[in-house]
């Protein structure tokens, strides 16, 4: 098992958002490099990067800080998500040092770019898949679909994703614990690793 500390992106600061909600946000620091280069001091080798405002805009928006991170500390493994919809976008990011990119709405609205983008930047590419009661949501979450959480991934783990990011929009940010059941279900229904996300506060959701 890996643990892969997260930093969210909000207006350039660090933050917590309850459920995916704007309005229920806590601001942790206004230094987003400096929270990267605390994880790597306590022996972080993975990091997690979320661009909120890319997520809520469809487009990067925090680019700046994470190339920096990327700079800072070329041996750390980055992977990124939000807002990211296009090959230039990955391609850029992958330029600049940032190992896998997150495909989260694009891969819901128009499954084909995955296995597409899979093809062009292999092993660069990871599903980022946010459920609420089992159903996959987009838009930054504004968006609840009628297509289930499983049956995605099992779409998506013949493209040659890395692997999937599964979130529990119920428990994100609500340092309350994990979805164990549905994300040991997710993980037992296809061969692609899961990476759990949402919820995680304490040693006991990791054992």
């Amino acid at each position: 098992m890996q643990i892969i500390p997260a930093i969210d992106f909000k207006d350039g600061k660090v933050v917590n958002l309850k459920q995916g909600q704007l309005e229920q946000s806590t601001t942790y620091s206004d230094d987003p490099v400096g929270m990267a280069d605390h994880w790597v001091s306590l022996g972080t080798e993975r990091l997690h990067l979320v661009d909120l405002d890319g997520a809520f805009e469809g487009k990067p928006v925090n680019q700046e800080a994470i190339e920096r991170i990327a700079r800072n500390h070329p041996s750390l493994t980055i992977q990124i998500g939000g807002g990211i919809r296009s090959a230039a976008i990955i391609e850029g990011y992958l330029n600049a040092g940032v190992n896998q990119v997150i495909i989260g709405t694009k891969a819901v609205e128009e499954p084909e770019f995955v296995g597409e983008m899979c093809r062009q930047f292999p092993g660069h590419i990871i599903v980022g898949l946010d459920g609420l009661h089992g159903m996959v949501a987009k838009n930054g979450w504004k968006e609840v679909t009628d297509i289930s959480v499983k049956s995605l991934a099992m779409l998506f783990q013949s493209d040659g994703i890395e692997s999937i990011v599964y979130t529990d929009i119920g428990k994100d940010g609500m340092m309350g614990g994990v979805n164990l059941k549905a994300t040991k279900d997710l993980a037992k229904s296809v061969s692609v690793p899961i990476i759990a996300s949402g919820g995680v506060s304490e040693m006991r959701d990791i054992e």
